[in-house]
């Protein structure tokens, strides 16, 4: 088992950052590829970043590419999801995730319970 906990959300006005984090614990945390996903109020849970076990592969959704970057420090087992350049668009429940896929198919093993990011315009 997996445990995934978020933390770093907030209230932030348009154009601003935050940084979200996720702290994983279980077994073999290191192994896994961690994801960051979202869901917006009335809409469907989407896909925002992913980044491989080691660190060395990263993708993003075509929204938020050049805006946010994805890393983990596998000695502190965490996961950090860097958002700028914020949009009232980007509100949603983040999720982080961890998967044996790299590219979550068909879906991650593991889900946080989610962290609110509210962008103001």
């Amino acid at each position: 088992q997996v445990q995934l906990v978020e933390s770093g959300g907030g209230l932030v006005q348009a154009g601003g950052s935050l940084r979200l984090s996720c702290a994983a614990s279980g077994r073999t945390v290191s192994s896994y590829a961690m994801g960051w996903f979202r869901q917006a109020p009335g809409k469907e849970r989407e896909f925002v970043a992913a980044i491989s076990w080691s660190g060395g592969s990263t993708y993003y959704a075509d929204s938020v590419k050049g805006r946010f970057t994805i890393s983990r420090d596998n000695a502190k087992n965490t996961v950090y999801l860097q958002m700028n350049s914020l949009k009232p668009e980007d509100t949603a429940v983040y999720y982080c995730a961890a998967g044996t896929s790299y590219y979550f198919e068909p879906g991650p093993d593991y889900w946080g319970q989610g962290t609110q990011v509210t962008v103001s315009s």
